[in-house]
């Protein structure tokens, strides 16, 4: 969420921000807002003193027996008294219309960012690893003769419907052994504190993080008001919900695996084959609470320990910075790494790693403490996949696949396999 007071010193700025995120200019509305709101709050504080001023007139017409003179006064502080509730209630419902638009606006770009309309403008900053040279046609994943029945379409689609999957035998085992390498690797080398949240929150979480109240279709709800989270950034970074922290005890640096679930709304009839896009699907998540001052070097420090995954892994991959088209809401800049699929011949996404500044950590009110002992100030949050698991999973396949149709497994895996190197018609050998 936005500060009114920088937008009013500066409205102008935060328009043009605005504008190179292809929006028109939102500044004339919110001033206004904020005027009226203001000027309504004067207004009920200014008869709130004329009411605690007629109830001290009350006691001393009292005191002096001036039955006239208190009934007078006893009549105008009722009269007062209605109408500072009708001023507070007005200056209330315009706090409220003024806080439920600042929701729906999105962060605004850094300067850095570059300025685009959507994933076509997308800038490539660096490439790691040259992609494997095949002397057979490669497929894709869920064509790969390793892969046998071990990915099961039909019986998800029974279970579930379309956009599931059951792993199997040897293929789940690759999963878990993903999901198992990426959490060894942030806590052990990347310094991340391992954490197993909920995936089940309240309101007050998805509308921190900022999927609340523009992207709700986008998420599932139950019938009993629970949102189920599309990744642990929701729960990693309402850690910082209503706290305020010491500014020793910053940065910190989690990560978690969860399931994740999105209804993937605004997709259909994108990547409908193969796991690539899932409602249900498993991700190890990287957030950090920082100060503000910190949150560039952390976004490249987070980048680095994402991408580190993929190397380890023997992966190519390209990190991209997203154009002002492209962002997500919350973001201020975002890297997406796109890793290799020979199957596809082509990058495909399998993390977005943003700095969010200080706009989550608004929305939910997580502050912290200076260390030069001024006002509280609220700290900067990042977010970032470390990695997809499934489109992990996807990655390991296609590369590794072989002309004989077996797939040759990472050499970082094999210690979670039980020592497995390859996998053939489902099962590991």
């Amino acid at each position: 969420m936005h500060d009114i007071r920088a937008i009013r010193e500066n409205p102008a700025n935060f328009d043009a921000k605005l504008a190179r995120r292809g929006l028109s200019p939102i500044s004339p509305e919110l001033l206004a807002l904020d005027e009226a709101r203001r000027a309504a709050i004067h207004a009920a504080e200014t008869a709130q003193a004329a009411q605690n001023a007629a109830s001290k007139q009350v006691g001393a017409a009292k005191a002096k027996g001036d039955d006239a003179e208190f009934e007078r006064l006893r009549a105008l502080v009722g009269e007062k008294k209605s109408e500072v509730a009708a001023m507070q209630a007005e200056a209330g419902d315009l706090d409220a219309k003024m806080r439920d638009l600042l929701l729906t606006i999105p962060n605004l770009p850094l300067d850095e960012v570059p300025d685009g309309a959507d994933e076509d403008e997308n800038v490539e900053v660096s490439r790691w690893g040259t992609p494997r040279s095949f002397d057979f046609a490669p497929k894709e994943h869920y064509e790969l003769p390793a892969v046998g029945n071990a990915m099961d379409f039909e019986t998800a689609a029974k279970l579930s419907g379309a956009r599931f999957v059951v792993l199997k035998g040897g293929v789940a085992r690759v999963h878990r052994a993903l999901a198992q390498f990426m959490l060894d690797l942030h806590v052990d080398q990347h310094d991340l504190s391992e954490n197993i949240t909920p995936v089940l929150v309240r309101d007050s979480a998805m509308l921190g993080t900022g999927q609340l109240p523009k992207f709700s279709e986008d998420s599932y709800q139950t019938t009993n008001g629970w949102w189920l989270i599309p990744t642990a950034e929701v729960t990693l970074t309402n850690y910082a919900a209503n706290e305020i922290f010491d500014a020793s005890a910053l940065p910190q640096r989690m990560c978690a695996h969860t399931n994740c679930f999105r209804s993937e709304a605004g997709s259909a009839g994108k990547d409908t084959s193969g796991m690539l896009r899932q409602h249900q699907f498993e991700k190890v998540e990287m957030v950090t609470i920082c100060h503000p001052d910190e949150a560039l070097a952390e976004h490249e420090r987070m980048t680095k320990c994402a991408e580190a995954v993929l190397e380890t892994l023997e992966l190519p991959y390209r990190r991209v910075v997203l154009c002002t088209g492209d962002i997500g809401f919350g973001a201020q800049k975002t890297y997406d790494l796109e890793v290799w699929l020979p199957g596809q011949d082509t990058y495909r996404e399998i993390s977005s790693i943003s700095t969010c500044g200080q706009f989550q950590a608004r929305r939910m009110n997580g502050r912290f403490k200076p260390a030069d002992g001024g006002k509280p100030d609220f700290v900067a949050t990042l977010n970032g996949s470390g990695l997809a698991v499934g489109r992990c999973l996807i990655a390991v396949l296609e590369n590794g696949q072989q002309e004989d149709g077996s797939v040759t497994l990472p050499a970082a895996l094999h210690p979670y396999l039980g020592g497995k190197t390859r996998l053939v018609d489902g099962a590991l050998v």
